[in-house]
C-alpha cells in the first residue's frame, strides 16, 4: 500500500478495495481477493440491476431461449463481498481516493477497474426502432422474441459477434443478411489468407454475406447501402465493435492510450495513479512475449487478469505478480468451434495443417521458428497443445508441423 493509502486510512479502519464493475473481471477480482486471502473489505459496483452474469451465452443460449439468464454462481454475502447493483459511476479521485457515483462517493484503500468495453454505436442508428446491440442481458432479452418470430434481420459486421448472432438466427428460421465494410469477414482479426476461407460457412448457413460495401443509413424496415442497394429488415443488429469503457475517467489524471482509450497499466495491472488497477476489456497491458501493448476484447483475459490484480493487492508492498499471458478466445460459428491462441501480427511464417476447405484445419503463426500464434477449427487438440508450446517459445519443424495427422507436439525441435 502506498504512503498515500496509508496516511488516508484510519487505524482502526477496515481497508477497503472497490471494484468498479460487475462484469467477469470485476467479479473474478472479488473472488481471488478472497482467494488469496484478503481479509479487508469488497464492494463490487455494478451500473445494471440485474446479478452479475456471463457474457458469451448471451449470443447463445439466452438469445435462444434455451436459458433465461447467465448469473454466475457466487454467493456474495457469504463472501463478504459489498455488492451494489444499479450503481453507475461518475469519475474517480485518486489523490482523494474515492470513487464518484451518483450516489455520493465512495472510499477506497485500492481501486480496480474493471468497467469493460462499450459496443460501437451505428452511426444515425442509435435512436432508430428495431436496431438492436447484443452487449447486455436486456440486449439479448429484446432479440430473443425477435428471432422467436423468424423476423428478416441484417446483421451489420461480420466479426465474432455478427457471425455468431447469424448462427443463432439461422437456427432459429430467420432470414439473415450480414453486410461488412470490408473485403472480408473477421477483417479486423485474421489475415485474408485466412478469413477468406470463412466466406464460405454464411452461404452453407443460408445467411447472405455482403461485403465490401458500408451502410449508408438505416430507416424502419429497411437498410440503405452504399452502393444504392435497399436490404428490407424487421430488425437490424450492430456488431462493429467495441471500446474500453473509460470516458468515466475524465479528469482523474488516470493515463488513457491515445489511439484506443484503454486504461494504460503496466505489468502488474497497476495504472498510473497508486493503488488504482485496472484488468479486462477497458485495459491494455505491455506484452514481453510479444513486444508490444496488446488490448484483448476476449473472456479469458477477463478470466485470468483478476488472479494477477488479487495476488498484487494481497501482497501489498511485496514483489508484484507479472501479467502476460498467451491471449486465448474461441467462437461458435455456423456449426464450427474456432479457436485462437496467440497474437500474430508479428509472425514471419505460416502453416497450414489440414484443408481450409474441410471441416477441421488448423493455421499456424511462426516467428524465426517459434509458434506465436495458433487458429483451430475443429481441432481442439491443436489448440491444446499449441497453446503450450507458445508459452514455452516452443520452435517447431514446419514441414512437420504442417502434417495433420502428426499431433502437433511432435513437431518441436
Amino acid at each position: 500500500m502506498s504512503e498515500q493509502s496509508k496516511s488516508s486510512q484510519a487505524p482502526d479502519r477496515t481497508p477497503r478495495v472497490v471494484i468498479v464493475g460487475a462484469g467477469i473481471a470485476g467479479v473474478q477480482t472479488a473472488v481471488a481477493l478472497r482467494e488469496q486471502g484478503w481479509r479487508g473489505a469488497i464492494t463490487l459496483l455494478g451500473d445494471e440491476p440485474h446479478q452479475p452474469y456471463d457474457r458469451p451465452p448471451l449470443s447463445k443460449a439466452v438469445l435462444l431461449g434455451k436459458a433465461d439468464g447467465s448469473a454466475f454462481d457466487v454467493d456474495f454475502p457469504a463472501l463478504g463481498i459489498d455488492l451494489q447493483l444499479s450503481r453507475p459511476v461518475t469519475g474517480l479521485a485518486p489523490d482523494a481516493h474515492v470513487v464518484e457515483t451518483a450516489d455520493g462517493p465512495v472510499p477506497y484503500d485500492y481501486a480496480v477497474i474493471a468497467t469493460g468495453a462499450d459496443p460501437i454505436h451505428l452511426p444515425g442508428g442509435e435512436s432508430q426502432p428495431g436496431v438492436h446491440l447484443l452487449r447486455t442481458l436486456d440486449d439479448a432479452e429484446r432479440l430473443r422474441p425477435v428471432l422467436a418470430a423468424g423476423k428478416r434481420i441484417v446483421v451489420v459486421g461480420a466479426g465474432w459477434i455478427g457471425a455468431e448472432f447469424a448462427t443463432a438466427a439461422r437456427e432459429s428460421g430467420c432470414p439473415v443478411t450480414v453486410v461488412e465494410a470490408s473485403d472480408r469477414p473477421l477483417a479486423g482479426a485474421l489475415p485474408a489468407e485466412v478469413a477468406g476461407h470463412m466466406t464460405s460457412w454464411y452461404t452453407e448457413a443460408g445467411a447472405e454475406l455482403r461485403t465490401g460495401v458500408p451502410v449508408d443509413s438505416v430507416r424502419p424496415g429497411a437498410v440503405e447501402l452504399a452502393d444504392g442497394t435497399t436490404l428490407p429488415a424487421d430488425a437490424v443488429v450492430v456488431g462493429i465493435g467495441a471500446r474500453p469503457a473509460t470516458g468515466w475517467l475524465g479528469g482523474s489524471g488516470i493515463e488513457l492510450a491515445p489511439q484506443d482509450g484503454s486504461v494504460v497499466a503496466d505489468k502488474w495491472l497497476h495504472t498510473s495513479a497508486p493503488d488504482v488497477f485496472a484488468v479486462g476489456d477497458c485495459a491494455s497491458f505491455p506484452s514481453a512475449r510479444y513486444g508490444r501493448r496488446l488490448l484483448i476484447h476476449h473472456w479469458d483475459n477477463a478470466l485470468q487478469g483478476p488472479r494477477t490484480v488479487a495476488e498484487n493487492i494481497a501482497r501489498g508492498a511485496a514483489p508484484g505478480m507479472v501479467y502476460d499471458p498467451v491471449p486465448y478466445f474461441w467462437s461458435e460459428q455456423f456449426g464450427r468451434f474456432v479457436q485462437y491462441a496467440g497474437h500474430h501480427p508479428a509472425a514471419d511464417t505460416l502453416v497450414w495443417r489440414g484443408d481450409p476447405a474441410g471441416a477441421a484445419w488448423t493455421v499456424l503463426w511462426l516467428r524465426e521458428g517459434a509458434l506465436v500464434a495458433l487458429l483451430a477449427v475443429g481441432r481442439p487438440r491443436d489448440l491444446a497443445q499449441g497453446r503450450k508450446l507458445i508459452e514455452r517459445g516452443t520452435r517447431l519443424d514446419p514441414d512437420r508441423a504442417a502434417l495433420a495427422s502428426v499431433p502437433l507436439k511432435s513437431a518441436a525441435r
